[in-house]
């Protein structure tokens, strides 16, 4: 696949997606249109286990939505947009397998948004993020009302929304927006550890928490219960349950295929 706006490399179960816009790395319809192909053909790969996502350079995840593309589109254009980016961003939010933002700089208004679509956001010291869109006189579309409150609470995703206002990293791990703070040299190397000790965890299990907790999320508590309880049936009938629990008898590390 050719790619103009993102870089794929895929190691040891991890697939690295890299926003290739630099030095901000803004948000366009090209970017969301590769990035929604290279989530579906990222789906279907046997040898991905863990998809990261970070920003080229050292400035920017992405600093929002590209501006020069949205500032003279009518009603008609900025639906087109908003239609592509929210495939995307919904794509990376039901991608079946873990996913890591790896934060480095800013993470803005639609790169906020986008890195809320994953399961884990690590962010480098150097870090910050903001909904800022009311600044603009618009609100997010990415799903950022609704994303952010699901995360930290309705309160903090209030003050963040109508202020527009900065967050660093530390604050930002404070109210759980960040599950993790490094220094910016180490912020790969730490979602790279991460993605390992995920890659070596049963595949199939994995997607069925996942499922479970997304799916549970929308819907009464005895419903998200059925929900697991299926889930929970149905992972007996997988090759991995066997390995996980003969190496617990056996007393070694299992090794999972994801069957």
């Amino acid at each position: 696949m050719q790619l103009e706006t993102l870089e794929l490399t895929v190691e040891n179960g991890i697939a690295i997606v890299k926003l290739n816009r630099p030095p901000m790395n803004p948000l366009s319809s090209k970017l969301f249109a590769e990035l929604n192909k290279v989530v579906d053909e990222l789906e279907d790969r046997e040898d991905v286990r863990v998809l990261i996502l970070t920003g080229a350079g050292e400035k920017a995840f992405a600093a929002g939505a590209d501006i020069n593309e949205m500032k003279d589109l009518d009603l008609a254009g900025i639906t087109r947009m908003n239609r592509i980016s929210r495939e995307a961003m919904s794509r990376v939010d039901n991608f079946s397998k873990p996913t890591i933002a790896a934060v480095n700089g800013l993470a803005l208004g639609g790169g906020l948004e986008l890195a809320l679509c994953c399961d884990f956001r690590i962010l480098s010291e150097n870090a910050r993020v903001a909904l800022p869109e009311i600044n603009l006189g618009i609100i997010p579309g990415g799903g950022g009302t609704q994303r952010l409150q699901r995360l930290v609470g309705q309160a903090k995703a209030k003050e963040m929304l109508y202020f527009g206002d900065m967050m660093n990293a530390q604050d930002a791990l404070a109210c759980g927006l960040a599950t993790k703070v490094v220094p910016l040299e180490n912020l790969m190397d730490a979602a790279k550890e991460m993605a390992a000790k995920l890659a070596e965890k049963a595949p199939v299990a994995l997607r069925m928490i996942k499922a479970s907790l997304h799916t549970g999320a929308g819907t009464d508590l005895n419903s998200a219960l059925t929900i697991e309880q299926l889930s929970f049936g149905n992972i007996f009938e997988t090759q991995d349950k066997k390995e996980g629990m003969a190496a617990f008898v056996e007393k070694r590390k299992p090794v999972f295929k994801g069957r």
